[in-house]
């Protein structure tokens, strides 16, 4: 294989990095670039299955992260099981956002921050990529929180856990082996299905947690605070940073078209397990916490734990802690490997695991001063960190529809994807899930930033207009396909044999021309988030000064 070093690639094919061709190397073994799938024998096809799985299973399970464990333990502590059905909601939502990025990843080979480069030019490329960095800085804080607050449950002083973590975090990626790496990661996804045992603790009563699974409601009301604890499921649970690793992973991996079949079963397996292990966190609290004084007085995840041992539930008290030691270190390292594989993208340079320190300089070091700067953020007394948790969850909520835009637009895309274009029924769903996320990033923003105003009279506007805009672009849509019948182009391509093609150098394909309705639509929405951005600071900086 070529070996390059910094701080230039010059390589003739899409892919960046000369890594990022070769055999597959996963956490249970090796697939040659020239094996073909298995046809026959389920022994072959579960081995082959584990051996492909990792980008979707850690991108899933990464998203229980610290944040994640807080926020579904204060779902369950002041809701009971009454929001359980969000979990389910979600599991659609989440698999058909990751089999986006998988198939883009497999297909074109290249990471999702350089295609919105390549495909939407500078400006745009430029706002993806400071909005990643931003938020995933301050995700990668709360990680280092959770991670304090856990050592600290077992009397270890963050003066020693948080160098520890870096020092852990640093070891688990830098060692050269993308196969070394992905056991850790296996490792850290098994610990967390400790998620689900945890539930079955208190003896809960499995009538309620079917109905509540599957008819929705809220305990004691649909109010502001049970909205925004809806808001924040969906935040934690659908987080931009997601998009990045899981494309950047399936292109580290080598996984290509032949493998996508594979590719979206880890998906839909991870997607499935994150969401159940969340429910396990929900039930547990929900059951431990019924009829006490603790119900509804959701804290932090810490106190959680010590209200579980004032109980009578010490082992219940132990488990989330070693529950959310295992999430923020899960979460801490692809959060910040998202970010370094989007700086590989951007400049051009090595951003592989399969290579060593001196190989891919930027890409580690990237890594490293992200993790030693959030890691010493957490370590400065007095700092504000209650308020950094605060401002993730609320910046993270309102640019998340950004970052879905910019994937149903590059997965309809048919230079980049080819036959493996988006069909209508899957935009139709992802115009949907857009829909939503929109809606719920602007009543998060309104609610934010304006405390006083009426939260539901808000949502059931926003609501009502996405209704008649989404009627409104399903019946504009029928109406053009009845006019225009087939499409003589898609229909070549879906005629084509999928697993063949690929996506040709990025530098040979034209620009997409854009219509005056996307580019309206684009710009408005970019300047939502500048202003909604803007208003948070001034929030933020509101809240610091005490006012």
């Amino acid at each position: 294989m070529q070996q390059m070093t910094e701080p230039q690639l010059t390589t003739a094919p899409a892919q960046l990095d000369p890594a990022h061709i070769g055999d597959i190397q996963g956490a249970w073994g090796t697939l040659s670039q020239t094996a073909q799938p298995p046809r026959q024998g389920w022994l072959k096809r579960l081995t082959t299955l584990l051996i492909i799985m990792g980008p979707g299973l850690v991108t899933m399970i990464g998203d229980n992260d610290a944040g994640g464990v807080a926020t579904y333990t204060q779902a369950g502590q002041n809701y009971g099981t009454s929001l359980l059905w969000t979990l389910l909601i979600l599991i659609p939502v989440l698999i058909v956002n990751q089999e986006m990025v998988a198939r883009l990843g497999a297909v074109t080979r290249v990471g999702h921050a350089r295609l919105i480069f390549e495909r939407f030019g500078k400006f745009w490329g430029l706002f993806s990529f400071l909005d990643l960095f931003l938020v995933n800085y301050l995700t990668l804080v709360t990680e280092f929180i959770g991670f304090a607050m856990a050592l600290n449950y077992f009397g270890v002083s963050p003066l020693i856990s948080i160098p520890v973590g870096i020092l852990g975090l640093i070891a688990i990626v830098i060692t050269g082996s993308f196969r070394r790496w992905e056991r850790v990661m296996w490792i850290n996804c098994l610990v967390s299905l400790l998620m689900i045992p945890i539930a079955f603790l208190p003896h809960p009563a499995w009538g309620p947690i079917l109905h509540d699974t599957f008819i929705p409601g809220v305990a004691g009301g649909l109010n502001a605070n049970a909205l925004l604890t809806i808001i924040a499921i969906v935040g934690t649970t659908v987080a931009p940073w997601q998009l990045f690793f899981q494309q950047s992973n399936v292109v580290d991996k080598r996984i290509t078209p032949r493998w996508l079949r594979y590719e979206r079963l880890d998906t839909i397996i991870g997607s499935l397990l994150t969401n159940i292990e969340a429910a396990g966190l929900i039930i547990a609290a929900a059951f431990a916490f019924a009829g006490t004084k603790y119900f509804n007085n959701f804290v932090d995840a810490g106190t959680t734990a010590q209200a579980y041992a004032a109980l009578g539930h010490p082992i219940m008290g132990a488990l989330l802690m070693i529950i959310l030691l295992n999430a923020s270190m899960l979460g801490a390292c692809a959060v910040t490997l998202s970010t370094a594989y989007a700086v590989g993208d951007v400049f051009s340079v090595a951003h592989s695991l399969h290579r060593r320190f001196h190989e891919a300089r930027l890409f580690y070091s990237v890594y490293i001063l992200l993790i030693v700067l959030a890691g010493g953020l957490v370590l400065i007394p007095s700092a504000p960190l209650g308020l950094l948790t605060f401002a993730v969850q609320a910046l993270a909520g309102i640019l998340l529809p950004s970052a879905t835009v910019f994937l149903v637009l590059l997965c309809n895309d048919r230079a980049v994807l080819g036959p493996w274009v988006n069909r209508f029924w899957l935009n139709a769903v992802a115009t949907v899930i857009v829909g939503l996320l929109v809606a719920l990033s602007f009543i998060l923003a309104m609610t934010t930033l304006f405390p006083t105003v009426d939260a539901m009279l808000l949502t059931r506007v926003v609501f009502a207009i996405l209704l008649a805009v989404l009627l409104t672009l399903g019946v504009l849509a029928a109406i053009r396909r009845l006019r225009r019948g087939p499409d003589p182009e898609l229909e070549t391509l879906m005629r084509m044999k999928k697993e063949d093609w690929q996506m040709p150098p990025l530098q040979e394909i034209p620009r997409p021309s854009w219509s005056l309705t996307r580019w309206v639509g684009m710009v408005t929405l970019r300047a939502y988030l500048i202003v909604a951005m803007v208003l948070l600071v001034v929030k933020v900086v509101e809240l610091a000064l005490g006012h």
